[in-house]
């Protein structure tokens, strides 16, 4: 007897919820772990059955899946293994490159093997504020070095002079000899594409016997970019499934303020043309030299805009931890075919949303839509395998991002849209959705031609599951990412958001309250207060006279599910001083506003450690052995205007110990470290990072004798103070504390070697005190 379908579907999802399947494949799966490494502009090769990526400072790494890197090399320095050899390191080995190029760092190099089994390694050199660059090579017997070089193949910047096609080098039209990509086509023949910003890609045939330029060509041959349009990261992937030749490339500044995305064009012959999925020539693109330098609203318009900025953000209710996933400044990638598996793989170096400028390797699926255009899969790679999906796993709730054509910072966070079961769109979007040939993918979107794209099943690392997404472009260039949501009812929705709904510590509240008002899937909270006039009924904080208590009543809503939520908040009178911990034989806060500290081990979350006091420079002082710590009551700290002070006397300088750590979460957060990090001279320091901030103070606390030091911050701008003398002043610190849900401790944070030294007298302010003052606690 066949059972209905109603009845089979329900039985799929189910087993799909408690087994974590694969929907496609409908085997289980345990949990995926991934292994990060940090290569800048990674170039990947494959050998012996290992996946290397080579990157700028000489950085590498390796892995045997794409998923779990090693870390094999990580700077230029004399004790790279990659250039070290019995007679010289890379700073020998290449010291006219460094010499000409004025830098003492190298830029994204690439690796390939050559019919004489050797490895080839093109490195490149720049001196950054202008292109005065060098480009050579260097040749090893093992993929790992040592590297050898054979010299200098291509210089650039070189002013009043004649260059290599006969004509007085011109910034404008001439490359920056940087960023070269060396392959080959599908006739044997080998080529290399290279430059950044100046005068654009440019393209050259090599010898494919000893790797050199071929004679004869100057330059090369130029395929898009001029005029210092931000153009760079040329890289070409031929496929044999599509019978074209790829050329990504990075549109806009790397940095994560850059904007930086990934496009690509394509080409039947490896030298171009290359056209966009509009059918315009790359060889159009430059900036607009009427307008301000790195003009890019001229070149924006071109080449598919594979991916940008965006979130798929993780909101209150929703599965999972944290922001969610995403990328910013994603870019200067490279592409590996697979001809056994005849899959399509992009690797990029990426960084992410409250993260800063720290970065690490990425590695996703492409593959080919309907029109032979790569669309990136919206997840890192699993290695899964492109199968059919039952058009019953797309129907439901997604978020749905639009990467648009734009260079910018801003992140692209997700909306909510519905793919329904009779084909239409609704919500954040409208329009209607096809399910083709088991995976292919149709959709329209009003006021858009047609995306075409795939339907895949991936691990969403956020929710720790996997989940359909879809991933398309449209002949506009432009592309859009889907990642389906668990199937929920409206109440259920409301319950998990009411499970999750915190306001963080609410005993002693003495600036406004971040109030959210939206949460998982576009559920509305509204807010009541019992006392609008302390406190509003949108977090605003009116000082009492004396502390009042006051209860907030949050209503969520979707649809015609509603559930209540209420809070109990004490407003405190504003005191100079928030809390006090004197340290004089307890963990106790002196003021009563705020609970003691607790001991705890190497990090914030490890229980056990071991406190003792000593006398100190008032009264007490609490003595950290290297191995502990204090985590203090969260929400210490809960605007943007506050003053931290304390006595510390260090038993050793180690960079990054921390004294007093702060943190909105693991992405967010302040810390006064006695020794910095090498940027900062390994001076004391403020440091956050949100954007990595850096508050060097030009020399370090001493070792062994009790130094004051305080910091202030009000709306970004912060001071630095060491016994009462100003040692930093400066603009645009981060607003961390945004919320009544921080994370404080001493001596300890999440990753770093514990604190070893004293500590004495500790204050925190909810008001940036003036010099004066400042100067007046440090006696």
């Amino acid at each position: 007897m066949t059972k209905p379908f109603s009845l089979l579907w329900a039985a799929a999802v189910l087993a799909c919820s408690i087994l974590s399947l694969d929907a496609t494949a409908g085997v289980p799966y345990a949990p995926v772990a991934f292994q990060n490494a940090s290569v800048h502009d990674p170039s990947v090769i494959r050998t012996g059955g290992t996946y290397y990526v080579f990157g700028s400072h000489l950085a590498s790494a390796k892995s045997t899946d794409l998923m779990n890197w090693t870390q094999v090399t990580s700077s230029v320095s004399a004790t790279n293994k990659l250039f070290l050899n019995g007679s010289g390191n890379v700073l020998t080995e290449l010291a006219e490159t460094f010499n000409w190029a004025q830098t003492n760092t190298l830029w994204a190099p690439d690796v390939i093997r050559l019919a004489d089994g050797r490895y080839y390694m093109y490195y490149n050199a720049c001196e950054g504020d202008s292109p005065r660059s060098a480009l050579g090579v260097a040749v090893a017997d093992k993929i790992e070095g040592p590297y050898v070089n054979k010299g200098i193949i291509l210089k650039s910047g070189m002013w009043g002079q004649a260059s290599y096609d006969g004509t007085v080098y011109d910034a404008l039209k001439h490359p920056n000899t940087v960023d070269p990509n060396v392959f080959f086509d599908n006739g044997g023949r080998l080529w290399m594409v290279y430059g950044s910003y100046s005068g654009g890609i440019f393209i050259m045939q090599m010898n494919p016997a000893d790797g050199m330029p071929l004679p004869g060509q100057g330059y090369g041959k130029r395929l898009m970019g001029g005029n210092h349009s931000r153009i760079e990261g040329a890289y070409v992937m031929y496929s044999p499934a599509t019978q074209y030749y790829y050329l990504f490339s990075s549109f806009g500044g790397l940095d994560a303020a850059g904007g930086y995305n990934m496009r690509v064009a394509r080409s039947t012959n490896p030298d171009g043309p290359y056209v966009d999925a509009q059918g315009l020539n790359m060889a159009n693109v430059k900036a607009d030299p009427a307008k301000p330098l790195f003009d890019d609203a001229s070149i924006s318009p071109y080449g598919v805009k594979i991916m940008g900025n965006f979130l798929f953000e993780r909101r209150i209710g929703d599965a999972g931890t944290g922001v969610g996933t995403g990328y910013v400044s994603a870019g200067h990638n490279s592409a590996y075919y697979d001809a056994a598996t005849r899959k399509h793989f992009l690797v990029f170096h990426s960084r992410f949303p409250e993260r800063g400028e720290q970065h690490e390797i990425r590695v996703h699926q492409m593959f080919m839509n309907a029109d032979g255009w790569p669309v990136l899969a919206p997840y890192r790679n699993t290695n899964e395998t492109l199968a059919p999906i039952p058009r019953g796993f797309v129907f439901g709730d997604y978020m749905f991002v639009n990467h648009g054509k734009d260079i910018s910072a801003s992140i692209k966070k997700s909306k909510l849209v519905t793919l329904n079961a009779n084909g239409t769109i609704s919500g954040a979007a409208s329009g209607t959705w096809t399910l083709q040939g088991g995976n292919q993918a149709e959709i329209n979107l009003a006021g858009s031609p047609p995306f075409k794209g795939v339907f895949l099943n991936q691990w969403d690392e956020t929710s720790k599951s996997y989940t359909v997404a879809f991933s398309a472009t449209s002949r506009d260039g432009v592309s859009i990412m889907g990642s389906r949501l668990p199937a929920r009812s409206d109440m259920q929705v409301v319950q998990a958001v009411y499970g999750e709904l915190s306001l963080g510590n609410t005993n002693a509240v003495t600036g406004d309250i971040a109030l959210p008002t939206s949460a998982a899937r576009d559920s509305v909270i509204s807010w009541a207060s019992s006392n609008p006039s302390v406190l509003s009924s949108t977090g605003q904080v009116s000082s009492p006279a004396s502390d009042v208590n006051v209860t907030l009543t949050a209503t969520i809503t979707k649809g015609h599910a509603r559930v209540v939520k209420t809070f109990a908040v004490t407003v405190r009178k504003l005191r100079g001083m928030l809390a006090h911990y004197t340290f004089d034989g307890n963990l106790g806060d002196s003021t009563g506003t705020f609970g003691a500290g607790t001991v705890v081990a190497s990090k914030i979350d490890v229980a056990g450690g071991s406190l003792i006091y000593e006398a100190g420079m008032k009264g007490s002082a609490a003595v950290f052995n290297g191995a502990t710590g204090v985590r203090l009551p969260d929400g210490l700290i809960s605007n943007n205007a506050y003053t931290v002070a304390m006595w510390l006397k260090p038993a050793q300088l180690a960079a990054f110990s921390t004294t007093f750590f702060g943190a909105r979460n693991a992405e967010s957060w302040i810390s006064f470290l006695p020794k910095g990090h090498d940027f900062a001279g390994g001076a004391s320091m403020l440091w956050s990072g949100t954007a990595w901030y850096d508050a060097g103070l030009g020399m370090n606390i001493p070792v062994g004798q009790w130094s004051h030091v305080a910091f202030t911050v009000k709306n970004g701008a912060v001071s630095v103070y060491v016994n009462g003398t100003k040692r930093f002043s400066g603009a645009n610190f981060p607003n961390v504390f945004t919320t009544n849900t921080g994370v404080f401790a001493l001596g300890v944070n999440w990753w770093d070697t514990p604190y070893k030294g004293s500590m004495d007298d500790l204050r925190i302010y909810g008001t940036a005190l003036s010099d004066s003052e400042v100067a007046s606690i440090a006696r």
